[in-house]
């Protein structure tokens, strides 16, 4: 990573669950630094709380109050609220989740274009740049015979690659992947990770957590979560 400051940054997070009288620490004292244009994926077993640290990452969820910070180009995240929040999960980051969050009633390219269409002024002109850009990455992913159909039409990779174009949408700095290709085939999978490939050779930068080591040897840096925290892999 250079000495670069990072682009997304994780400072000693913790974050605790609470199941009734019980409490379940998830995180305890969770760091991680993500340069600018890097790949890193961040390697654990199911239940490690690899999602956990990416939605903190993401602005999705905050850490225990005064346990940690998350910074974005050197902003402390977790402070904000309101507007501020919106702005970064809708416009500085892109989510893709294992399973797709598509919605059914809409076609694809409705589903890609929905983040643009979405926080701020809304108008003919914003929802044309959308629908424009949406096309673009929808090309891009192999789609464009596709784009009146609606997501149970689509076998899981489209699915998935739909994912992508709606995460890119808006033009993120950074793409955070949560197990992108668990519910796929290997072949499947391969052809997903090509896609984000594809866009980190552009210069996007990709946070993805997996289970997978095959997975993770795609990304630049791989580190694992052990014990609640990120350790060099």
């Amino acid at each position: 990573m250079g000495d670069a400051a990072p682009i997304l940054a994780a400072h000693d997070v913790h974050r605790t669950y609470r199941f009734g009288q019980v409490e379940v620490p998830v995180l305890r004292g969770a760091s991680i630094a993500i340069g600018r244009g890097e790949w890193v994926a961040i390697l654990g077993q199911s239940g490690s709380g690899k999602s956990t640290l990416m939605h903190l990452l993401g602005g999705l969820d905050r850490p225990d109050a005064g346990r940690g910070t998350i910074e974005f180009e050197g902003r402390t995240v977790n402070l904000g609220a309101g507007r501020s929040l919106d702005r970064y999960r809708n416009r500085d980051v892109g989510f893709v989740f294992q399973f797709y969050h598509l919605l059914p009633e809409l076609s694809v390219l409705e589903n890609a274009c929905l983040p643009g269409l979405v926080g701020g002024w809304f108008g003919h002109a914003r929802a044309a740049a959308a629908r424009r850009r949406a096309g673009e990455l929808l090309e891009q992913a192999g789609l464009s015979h596709r784009l009146r159909h609606r997501p149970a039409e689509l076998s899981g990779g489209e699915r998935q690659r739909v994912a992508i174009a709606r995460a890119l949408v808006n033009g993120p700095r950074v793409l955070l992947a949560d197990e992108p290709t668990g519910n796929l085939d290997a072949t499947t999978g391969a052809s997903i990770l090509d896609l984000i490939a594809a866009q980190h050779a552009e210069g996007l930068t990709v946070a993805m957590v997996t289970h997978d080591a095959s997975v993770a040897a795609r990304a630049q840096r791989v580190v694992q979560l052990r014990d609640g925290q990120v350790v060099d892999g």
